[in-house]
């Protein structure tokens, strides 16, 4: 949904806000079901009956992030994700059932189960691809807007998606450099939820953050409660605004919480207790429905959304687990040779 330029009432926004978070929250709860003992960590062995092998980084606790962000975007604009990006993917539109089928490895996922959690990618949507390495979407994303400005794509932007641990690594420094000598069409979202793996980000990572170091490359940054789904949407609708309007790029600070570990199986036992409770107090569905709530939309219709929700994902659960395994064949395509008949 592109409510940049929608007529839509306060009332329709809000609750297309609540669906995709509520969507997001219900899609990363299966996936979290399904992967218990999928992979070999955090004290835990891999079991045969998990539907969904290795790593799995939930977004559980961020829906207010890309919902808020992508409500803006339209199907022409590219968007550029982490190892946590199943949110981003949805939100920008792509296909639920087939992203479960991703992550089940089948052959009617995105990538023909080649891809699994962390690699997902969806052109159909802009959808450029999540990534498994910290900070490598940055790059991508300063490209793809730079592919946009040469082709003078008309009003296409580009979002990227990056956590507070990317901002220490050099593709950070790289990727805004770029997009502020070349003037790109280009929205930073740093999702800060305040951890890098097992380690609190906080105390590696000098001065202010992300915002101070996008404002030291003449990068203009907004900071904004990114539980807050309303607050997230709206200035998202100004900062895309002022891209698609030639502004150059800009950064959305967005400060939520990892409320899961750092994968699926991380019990995360190296936290304070007394702060994951504390950010389950800001949820940002809770607070979304509060507000709706206030503002007349019923416990009903929300009822309903929820429900609706939860049913499509119990849905895609089963196309997933009934549909074909890839051809032992596809083993040797989407694989790059060098030359020579020897593969790399």
């Amino acid at each position: 949904m592109d409510s940049s330029n929608s007529n839509a009432t306060p009332k329709i926004i809000g609750e297309a806000l609540y669906r995709t978070m509520v969507r997001i929250r219900a899609f990363e709860n299966a996936a979290e079901a399904a992967s218990q003992g999928g992979v070999s960590a955090y004290g835990q062995q891999a079991a045969g009956s998990a539907k969904v092998r290795g790593p799995l980084h939930l977004s559980t606790g961020q829906e207010a992030v890309p919902a808020g962000v992508c409500a803006h975007l339209r199907a022409s604009d590219y968007l550029t994700s982490t190892h946590r990006g199943h949110g981003h993917t949805l939100a920008k539109g792509a296909d639920l059932v087939r992203m479960m089928c991703e992550l089940f490895g089948k052959a009617t996922g995105f990538n023909g189960g080649k891809g699994g959690s962390m690699h997902i990618a969806d052109f159909s949507v802009g959808m450029l691809g999540a990534n498994g390495v910290v900070a490598a979407g940055l790059p991508i994303a300063v490209g793809a807007a730079h592919a946009q400005k040469v082709l003078k794509k008309s009003g296409d932007i580009t979002v990227c998606f990056f956590g507070d641990g990317a901002i220490n690594r050099g593709p950070f420094l790289e990727a805004l450099n770029w997009a502020r000598v070349y003037d790109l069409p280009v929205l930073f979202v740093c999702e800060d939820n305040r951890w890098s793996a097992t380690t609190a980000s906080g105390p590696m990572t000098a001065g202010e953050g992300a915002s101070a170091r996008a404002a030291s490359m003449d990068i203009a940054a907004t900071q904004v409660d990114g539980n807050d789904v309303f607050a997230v949407h709206e200035t998202a609708a100004r900062l895309v605004r002022e891209v698609r309007d030639g502004g150059g790029p800009r950064l959305l600070h967005a400060l939520t919480y990892r409320v899961k570990g750092h994968v699926s199986v991380d019990l995360a036992a190296y936290r304070d207790p007394a702060e994951l409770a504390a950010a389950l107090e800001t949820d940002p569905i809770a607070r979304a429905r509060g507000h709706l709530l206030s503002h007349g939309v019923s416990a009903a219709t929300l009822d309903a959304i929820e429900n609706a929700a939860r049913d499509e994902v119990d849905t895609a659960l089963a196309i997933a687990d009934a549909a074909p395994w890839p051809d032992a064949s596809t083993a040797f395509t989407d694989v790059q040779t060098i030359g020579a008949g020897q593969w790399r």
